[in-house]
């Protein structure tokens, strides 16, 4: 039985992803070289879900449950701001650029989005939502010291607004992890509800 590793989420615009990979460049050169496994900016999205190894039964299932959540949820606006690492810059493991929504409705399309994914059988992401837009992983093998420059490089340097962005709709990703990363196919795209003003 095949399955498919699947995860939802927000695309973003091309001049955002020009962004991200500015500041991907400039965290590099702050850093040790070969200390952070860099995320091509191509396959950064604003993750709502993360499904994992899926029947390809299961997909329509799926798909009907989310476009029950979109015909639902209204559109909204995100902000792209900041840098951040989990746990903490003391044991970076994730470096992140912020993502801010302050009317609450990205936080209640992940609520409806976990909720419908629970209902099909998907355990319940334990932590809390924290959006973020993943631009580095920090490598398994990395020194104390390394670690410590990584902290700091993500505690000093400034990223300010990169960008505005209106959230209309929301995708079901497939990965496929191949020896040159991870490569991303749009299943199906669930538009949102277009009242986000």
């Amino acid at each position: 039985m095949e399955k498919m590793r699947l995860f939802i989420a927000i695309p973003l615009p091309e001049p955002v992803l020009k962004r991200l990979a500015e500041v991907q460049h400039r965290l590099k050169g702050r850093v040790a070289h070969r200390s952070v496994r860099w995320v091509r900016s191509e396959g950064i999205h604003l993750t709502l879900k993360f499904l994992g190894d899926t029947t390809r039964e299961k997909v329509g299932a799926i798909g009907e449950a989310l476009t029950v959540v979109g015909r639902n949820a209204p559109g909204c606006t995100v902000t792209v701001e900041g840098l951040g690492c989990f746990p903490s810059p003391r044991r970076p493991r994730v470096l992140w650029v912020g993502v801010t929504e302050p009317t609450g409705r990205l936080e209640a399309l992940q609520a409806a989005v976990e909720e419908a994914m629970t209902s099909l059988g998907y355990s319940p992401e334990r932590r809390g939502f924290t959006p973020h837009l993943t631009v580095g992983r920090v490598r398994r093998g990395a020194s104390r010291q390394e670690m410590e420059q990584i902290g700091e490089a993500v505690q000093t340097m400034a990223v300010g607004e990169l960008a505005t962005i209106t959230v209309d709709r929301f995708e079901l990703i497939r990965s496929e992890l191949k020896p040159s990363g991870a490569e991303y196919t749009t299943v199906e795209t669930f538009p949102l509800r277009g009242d986000q003003h």
